[in-house]
C-alpha cells in the first residue's frame, strides 16, 4: 500500500547555493524556512524590480520501505515558481517547466540506507522557454504549496499520468440514475490481477456501486448508481467518492481515492449555461490567489476563506485567473457549488518551440490532475493573446497552431468539457482563434480604459447580434478603487469606492437584461500583487479588487453583488469611509436585497424606500457633532399549514446597519487621490502615440522613438539612456528582459503603447513620451 509523507519543516533556503547540496548545509548562507514559502511575499507587492533568481532549498529524509520488493518512492512538489529542479544526494532527477501545477519524480534510484539530501531548485528568473512571459500579475517564486514523499509498491495505480491522481472518472444523470466510468491507468501491473472502482455516497455506509475488471495498462469500468443525488443546487451539490483498488489474491496492493459529482451542463448561445438540464447563468468573479505580505504561499485554509467570501457575495462561479491553483480551492468550489472556468498561464509569448511544448504539457497537467472535480466545467487555452505586438500579421499562424495544438492536448484527455479563450476588447470580431475554443469569453473596462460605462451593453448586443452562434462570456471588467478616495461626484479615473460602485451597478443591470451572455466575471474578487503597477497612489497592486487583499475589507462595490445575487438577507450602508462629508445634507445610498429600507437619523425615522438592489435617500441632514445613519430592513417569510392549507406569515426578522458621518466645511484633500485628472481614455493613447511620437523631433543620426528595439538594443549607450529614462518615470527599476524579451522588430513608439507601460508612465503620457523622444536625442549613432 501507499504512503504519504508530508514535508513541510525541516527546510533550509539560500540564495548563494550553486549547486545541489550534497548534506545538510552547516554555513551562514542558509535560513530554516518551513513551506509554503516565497522570497517574494515582500517585493512582489510594493512597486519595485522583484527578486527574480535561481534559489535552492534543501532538507533530509530516510526514506520508507514498501513490505514488498520492488517499491518506488516519489517526490510530489505541489507548485514550484517557475522552474523546478529536484536532485537527490547530488543526482539530477527531473527538471518540470510551469510554475503552478503538480509535479512528481521518480527518486528511488538515487537512494542510500540512511539519510537522504533532497535539494529542490526554484527558478522564477524570465525566460523566453517559460510561461508566464509577462502578465499584470506578480511571478513568485519558490516552493510555495507543498512538497511530500509518496511511497508505492511496484504495481500500482499510475503516479505518472501528468501529476493526477492516475484516473478519470466520467459521470452522467440518466434519469433519476447516474452512468460511471473509470479510465484507470496502472504501472508495473501483473498477469492476474484485477482492479476494482467502488463508489460511496456521502453517508459513506458502503459501496452503492461497484465494478472489477482485469489489470491493464488502461482498465476502463462502468457501473451505475440508482437513485442518484446530482451536483446542483437542490441536492446540495452531493459528492460521491471513487475507490480504485488494485488487487492481488487476498491482498489490496495499492489504493487511491478521488470525490466527484453527478451532473451535465452545456452551453446555448441564447439560453445561456445549462446544469442538469436547468438554465444557470453563471455571475462571478476572478480571483487571484495571493495575499498582502504574503504572496502565493498560503495555508490550506487560505483557499477555503476566497471560496466562502466569494459564495457570501452570492456568486456561483470563478473564473480562477491566470493559472492553475491549489487543490484546496478546486475542493472548496466542489463543495459550494461554484462553477469553475480553469485555465494555464498562456498570454503574450515569445511563441518559442520549447515555449510551447511546455504550454501543451502545462494544460494536460491541468485537466488530468482536476478531472475528477465536478465543479469545473471548462479548459481555458489563453488569455488576452492577440493583444498588443501579438497582432501582428506574421505570428498568426503559428499563434492559430500554437491553439490547434492546446486544443487538441485538452480533448485528448478530455472530449466532454469545452474549450474556452479570453480575448481582449482589440481582438479582431473575424480571426480564426474564435473557430478553435468552443465557447469564449470577452475582456472589457468600459468606462475605465476606454469608453463609458453605458458602452457595455451596446458592445454586448452588438456583438451578439453579428455572431449569434458564438458562445460567450465577459471575462473580465471592472475598475480600480482605493478604499482612501471618496467623491460626491464619482469620475471615470479618480480611483474612489463611488465610481467602483457605480461601474458594476451598471454591469449587473446589463447581465440582467441579457441571459444568453453564459457567464460573467468581475476582475477581480481580491486587489492582487503586480509588481509593474502604479496607480491611485499605491504601487506593486492591481486595486480592481472587491475586497482588499489582506481580506479585511469588503468594498461597497461587494455589497452591490450581494445585492443582485445573495439570497441571504441583509442591509448595507454604503460609504462607511466617506465619513467625513461637506455640506448641510448628503445622499446616502443603501444596497439590500430585501424590497423596503428604512433609513434612521440618529434614531429618528427619516424616510421609507422601495425597490431593488439600490435605495438612495437625497438630502439626508447630517452635523459637526456626528450623525449616527442607521439602515433597517426586514425579510417577511410564509410558511403553510398543512391542516387549515392556508399560508401565514411568521414574524418577520429584522436586518441592521449603522454608520456614523461627521459634517466638514470642506472635502478632505486626503479622499482625493493626488494625481487625479480627467484623463484621456486608454484606447486613445493608444491610438495617438504614433501620433505624438510622429510629431517629434527625429535628428538625423541620433536615435529617436522612430527607432526598433533591436537598433536600441545594439547601441549599449542607446539602450542605456532608454532603461534609465524609463526607470526615471516610472518610479522603479524595470527589467530589462521586460523591454527587450519581446519583437523586438518594433519602434519605441510600438512598444509604448503596451497597456503596461502607459500604467507606469502615469498620467502625464504624452509629456512622458516626449522625454524619452528627448533623451534618445542625446545618443548619436554611430
Amino acid at each position: 500500500m501507499r504512503e504519504i509523507i508530508d514535508l513541510y519543516d525541516g527546510w533550509l533556503f539560500s540564495k548563494a547555493c550553486t549547486e545541489a547540496p550534497t548534506a545538510m548545509p552547516e554555513t551562514d548562507d542558509w535560513e530554516a524556512v518551513e513551506l509554503p514559502h516565497t522570497w517574494n511575499a515582500i517585493d512582489g507587492q510594493i512597486g519595485v524590480q522583484f527578486d527574480r533568481g535561481a534559489y535552492w532549498y534543501v532538507t533530509s529524509f530516510e526514506a520508507p520501505k514498501q513490505p514488498i520488493p520492488g517499491g518506488r518512492l516519489y517526490v510530489e512538489v505541489g507548485a514550484c515558481g517557475l522552474v523546478g529542479e529536484i536532485w537527490v544526494n547530488g543526482q539530477f532527477i527531473t527538471r518540470h517547466v510551469g510554475g503552478y501545477s503538480i509535479f512528481r519524480a521518480d527518486v528511488t534510484d538515487a537512494l542510500v540506507e540512511g539519510e537522504n539530501i533532497l535539494a529542490i531548485m526554484a527558478d522564477n528568473r524570465y525566460s523566453d522557454k517559460v510561461y508566464p512571459q509577462r502578465a499584470d500579475f506578480t511571478f513568485y517564486g519558490g516552493l510555495y504549496r507543498y512538497v511530500r514523499l509518496i511511497s508505492a509498491p511496484a504495481s500500482r495505480i499510475s503516479l505518472d499520468e501528468f501529476g493526477g491522481p492516475g484516473f478519470y472518472i466520467d459521470s452522467k444523470p440518466v434519469a433519476d440514475a447516474a452512468e460511471v466510468k473509470a479510465r484507470i491507468h496502472l504501472t508495473g501491473w501483473e498477469a492476474g490481477q484485477r482492479v476494482s472502482l467502488q463508489i460511496f455516497d456521502e453517508a459513506d455506509e458502503g459501496p452503492v456501486a461497484e465494478a472489477w475488471g482485469f489489470a491493464d495498462d488502461v482498465v476502463t469500468l462502468k457501473t451505475c448508481i440508482p437513485d442518484a443525488a446530482f451536483w446542483d443546487e437542490a441536492f446540495d451539490y452531493a459528492q460521491y467518492t471513487a475507490r480504485v483498488r488494485l488487487v492481488s489474491n487476498n491482498e489490496v496492493l495499492d489504493e487511491a481515492e478521488n470525490l466527484f459529482g453527478i451532473r451535465s451542463f452545456s452551453i446555448d448561445p441564447e439560453e445561456g449555461f445549462i446544469l442538469n438540464g436547468e438554465p444557470h447563468p453563471l455571475r462571478g468573479v476572478c480571483r487571484h490567489q495571493d495575499r498582502l505580505y504574503l504572496g502565493n504561499a498560503l495555508a490550506e485554509e487560505a483557499a477555503w476563506e476566497d471560496a466562502e467570501i466569494i459564495q457570501e457575495m452570492g456568486a456561483n462561479t470563478i473564473c480562477l485567473a491566470h493559472y492553475q491553483q491549489a487543490q484546496e480551492m478546486y475542493d472548496a468550489c466542489d463543495e459550494l457549488g461554484l462553477l469553475v472556468w480553469a485555465e494555464i498561464p498562456y498570454f503574450a509569448g515569445s511563441w518559442d518551440e520549447d515555449a510551447h511544448a511546455a504550454a501543451v504539457n502545462e494544460i494536460k497537467e491541468l485537466v488530468a490532475q482536476n478531472y475528477n472535480h465536478p465543479s469545473i466545467f471548462c479548459w481555458g487555452l489563453s488569455n488576452e493573446v492577440l493583444m498588443g505586438p501579438n497582432a501582428r500579421p506574421e505570428i498568426q499562424e503559428t499563434l492559430l497552431r500554437c491553439h490547434r495544438d492546446l486544443n487538441e492536448a485538452v480533448k485528448s484527455l478530455d472530449p466532454e468539457r469545452p474549450t474556452v479563450i479570453a480575448h481582449e476588447y482589440g481582438a479582431g470580431w473575424d480571426h480564426e482563434l474564435h473557430d478553435i475554443s468552443d465557447a469564449e469569453g470577452w475582456n472589457h473596462y468600459f468606462g475605465w480604459y476606454r469608453g463609458d460605462m453605458t458602452d457595455l451593453a451596446d458592445w454586448c448586443d452588438q456583438y451578439h447580434a453579428q455572431y449569434p452562434a458564438r458562445r460567450f462570456a465577459i471575462t473580465e471588467y471592472g475598475c480600480d478603487s482605493v478604499v482612501s478616495y471618496h467623491s460626491l461626484t464619482p469620475t471615470k479615473m479618480d480611483y474612489t469606492e463611488e465610481y467602483q460602485v457605480l461601474i458594476h451597478e451598471n454591469a449587473c443591470e446589463t447581465w440582467a437584461e441579457r441571459p444568453w451572455i453564459w457567464g460573467t466575471y468581475v476582475w477581480n474578487m481580491f486587489d492582487f500583487g503586480s509588481s509593474i503597477r502604479r496607480e491611485g497612489g499605491t504601487r506593486g497592486r492591481n486595486n480592481k479588487g472587491l475586497v482588499t487583499m489582506d481580506r479585511k475589507i469588503r468594498k461597497d462595490s461587494f455589497y452591490v453583488y450581494k445585492a443582485w445575487f445573495s439570497d441571504d438577507p441583509f442591509v448595507h450602508i454604503d460609504g462607511r469611509r466617506f465619513f467625513a462629508r461637506p455640506g448641510e445634507t448628503t445622499t446616502v445610498k443603501v444596497h439590500s436585497n430585501l424590497d423596503e429600507v428604512s433609513l434612521y437619523v440618529d434614531g429618528v425615522l427619516f424616510d421609507t424606500l422601495e425597490g431593488e438592489h439600490t435605495f438612495i435617500f437625497e438630502n439626508v441632514p447630517i452635523s459637526y457633532e456626528g450623525t449616527v445613519l442607521t439602515a433597517r430592513a426586514h425579510a417577511f417569510e410564509a410558511e403553510f399549514d398543512e391542516e387549515d392549507e392556508e399560508e401565514f406569515e411568521i414574524e418577520p426578522e429584522e436586518y441592521v446597519d449603522t454608520i456614523t458621518v461627521v459634517r466638514v466645511d470642506e472635502m478632505p484633500e486626503s479622499y482625493t487621490f493626488p494625481g487625479f485628472k480627467q484623463t484621456q481614455d486608454a484606447i486613445n493613447w493608444f491610438e495617438s502615440v504614433e501620433e505624438i511620437a510622429g510629431s517629434l523631433e527625429a535628428k538625423e543620426g541620433y536615435f529617436s522613438l522612430n527607432d526598433t528595439l533591436a537598433d536600441i538594443q545594439a547601441s549599449p549607450e542607446a539602450k542605456k539612456m532608454l532603461l534609465n529614462a524609463l526607470t526615471a518615470i516610472a518610479g522603479r527599476a524595470l527589467p530589462e528582459q521586460w523591454l527587450f524579451g519581446e519583437d523586438t522588430s518594433v519602434t519605441v513608439a510600438d512598444m509604448l503603447t503596451n497597456p503596461f507601460i502607459q500604467t507606469m508612465m502615469g498620467e502625464n503620457r504624452q509629456q512622458s513620451t516626449r522625454k524619452l523622444n528627448a533623451a534618445l536625442m542625446q545618443v548619436p549613432k554611430e
